[in-house]
C-alpha cells in the first residue's frame, strides 16, 4: 500500500440503496487510514442494461456513465455494489495490470473468483477464499454521521416526547407483500404502541412503498405527536434514527433492519404478508436478534440495550488487510 492517500473509487448504478453500501465501506476505509474518494456512476444504454453480464462491453455503457476506457490512471481500491457493475468489476484487476485492488459487496453470483474481495451477508450463505462475511450489509450510518443530522430537524422533533418510535416502512418485494389491508393493521398496532406509551413517531417511507399503503397508514397515525415524512425537502432518516428510542422497520429489507441495528437501540421488526419462506431474512433476523439487536414487534415497546452494531468497520478492516498481504 502507497504512504500516500488511497484512492478509492465506489462504483454503482447510482440508486441511493445500492450505492450507500460502496460509499459506507469507502467512507469507513477513509476513517481507519487517508484516502480520496471518487464516485463513479455505471449505467447501460437500455437495449444492454437486461443483457448477461458475460455479454456486456464498456461501448455498451450509457453516455453519462464512468467508461473505464478514457482510464489515465486506476485507483488503489475499487468497492462496487450492484448487478451493473459486475461487467466492469470483474475486469479491473486486468484492466488496472493488477494494481487496483477490488471489492464487490453482496453475492455477484458471477465470475466469484475475478474479484479480490466480496463482503457478502452472512445470509446469503456464500463461501470462498475470497468471500468476508458480515451481518447485513455495508452502510453510513455511523454516531457521528447521525449527530450531524440532528441539528437542521431539530426544530421538528426536539419537542417531541419520549419515547421516541421511529418506523421506516418498504414495500412490496420477492418475499414479502405490504398490502393495503395489512397496512392498516400495521399502523393501528403501532400507534396504540405509541399511545400507550406516551410517546410519538417518526416515520419514513421508502420508495418501494406503495402510495395506497402510505395514504392509509398516514390517515392512521397522523393524530400522533410526531412527523411523517412525505418525501419533499431533504431526507430526515438519520435525524429521526438519532432522536429515536425504539426503532420499527419492515421484515422486508436487509438495508434498513442493519443500519437500525448499528445505532444500539432496540429494533423492533414489523411482519409483512409472507410471498415464500422467509429464507435468508430469517437467517438475518436471526443473526441480529443473537447479537441482542432486533426482536419480532409485539404490539409492546419493550427497551433493552445491545453492543452497536459495527460491521462496516469490520469489512473495512478485512479490506486493508488483504491490501497489505496482496
Amino acid at each position: 500500500m502507497s504512504a500516500s492517500p488511497l484512492s478509492i473509487w465506489v462504483v454503482s448504478d447510482g440508486r441511493a440503496g445500492i450505492q450507500n453500501q460502496a460509499l459506507g465501506l469507502a467512507e469507513a476505509v477513509a476513517r481507519l487510514t487517508p484516502a480520496t474518494i471518487e464516485i463513479k456512476p455505471v449505467r447501460w444504454r437500455p437495449p444492454f442494461d437486461r443483457w448477461p453480464s458475460a455479454l456486456k462491453t464498456p461501448a455498451m455503457l450509457a453516455p453519462e456513465a464512468f467508461d473505464p476506457r478514457a482510464v489515465d490512471e486506476w485507483p488503489d481500491l475499487w468497492i462496487a455494489t450492484g448487478r451493473a457493475t459486475l461487467p466492469l468489476s470483474a475486469r479491473v484487476r486486468d484492466w488496472s495490470g493488477g494494481r487496483t485492488f477490488t471489492v464487490q459487496t453482496q453475492d455477484p453470483r458471477w465470475r466469484n473468483p475475478a474479484y479480490d474481495l466480496i463482503v457478502a451477508p452472512a445470509h446469503d450463505g456464500l463461501s470462498g477464499d475470497n468471500v468476508f462475511e458480515i451481518i447485513g450489509s455495508p452502510h453510513r450510518i455511523t454516531p457521528t454521521a447521525l449527530a450531524g443530522a440532528a441539528p437542521a430537524f431539530a426544530e421538528r422533533i426536539a419537542a417531541l416526547p419520549h419515547p421516541r418510535v421511529a418506523v421506516m416502512i418498504g414495500g412490496r418485494s420477492k418475499a414479502f407483500d405490504l398490502p393495503q389491508s395489512h397496512a392498516a393493521l400495521m399502523a393501528d398496532q403501532i400507534r396504540a404502541a405509541v399511545e400507550a406509551a406516551g410517546g410519538s413517531l417518526l416515520l419514513t417511507f421508502s420508495r418501494r412503498t406503495p402510495e395506497a399503503v402510505k395514504a392509509v397508514m398516514t390517515e392512521r397515525l397522523s393524530s400522533l405527536p410526531g412527523w411523517i415524512w412525505d418525501g419533499t425537502g431533504d431526507n430526515p432518516l438519520f435525524a429521526m434514527l438519532h432522536a429515536a428510542d425504539h426503532i420499527l422497520v419492515t421484515e422486508d429489507s436487509a438495508n434498513m433492519a442493519t443500519e437500525a441495528a448499528s445505532t444500539g437501540k432496540p429494533v423492533h421488526i414489523l411482519p409483512m404478508v409472507a410471498l415464500k419462506p422467509a429464507g435468508k431474512f430469517a437467517r438475518l433476523h436471526a443473526d441480529l436478534a443473537a447479537h441482542g439487536a432486533a426482536r419480532p414487534f409485539d404490539g409492546a415497546l419493550d427497551a433493552w440495550s445491545y453492543e452497536p452494531l459495527n460491521e462496516t468497520e469490520r469489512a473495512a478492516r478485512a479490506v486493508l488487510e488483504g491490501m497489505r498481504a496482496r
